[in-house]
């Protein structure tokens, strides 16, 4: 793969809800660790998480997670999902997005930066001064 991120779409069912919404993950080797999930809450507005590649990687086939992000894969109505459950002060949230589409968004991570070679895309020095500077 010639690029160095990747975004995809998934249709995501919100527990309880019947309609589904459209959440947005994204990966960039620059952020070798984190993936960005977002889900759009109106037109123009959408709330993003970043959440640990390999929390997103190990929810695809076990339950894992504590704190604010958990995730696991479920069976429901027939269907292979990964059960995500979003905590806040605010509330919580249950979200189901279909197994196959994220182990395919996955499989694109790792032919981007493959597991254990994230820290060669780190610019470890341009993240101390960003750091450095902003005290």
């Amino acid at each position: 793969m010639t690029s160095d991120s990747i975004q995809q779409d998934v249709f995501t069912v919100l527990h309880g809800q019947a309609s589904p919404i459209v959440s947005r993950w994204a990966y960039r080797a620059a952020d070798p660790f984190a993936i960005s999930f977002s889900v759009r809450r109106s037109a123009d507005r959408w709330i993003e998480w970043l959440v640990a590649r390999d929390l997103v990687i190990e929810g695809l086939t076990t339950p894992t997670g504590i704190g604010d992000i958990r995730m696991g894969p479920r069976r429901v109505d027939g269907y292979d999902v990964v059960e995500i459950e979003i905590r806040s002060d605010d509330g919580s949230a249950v979200l189901e997005v279909d197994r196959d589409l994220l182990a395919q968004f996955v499989d694109a991570t790792l032919e981007i930066v493959d597991l254990g070679e994230e820290i060669d895309h780190l610019d470890l020095d341009a993240a101390i001064a960003r750091l450095t500077s902003a005290a």
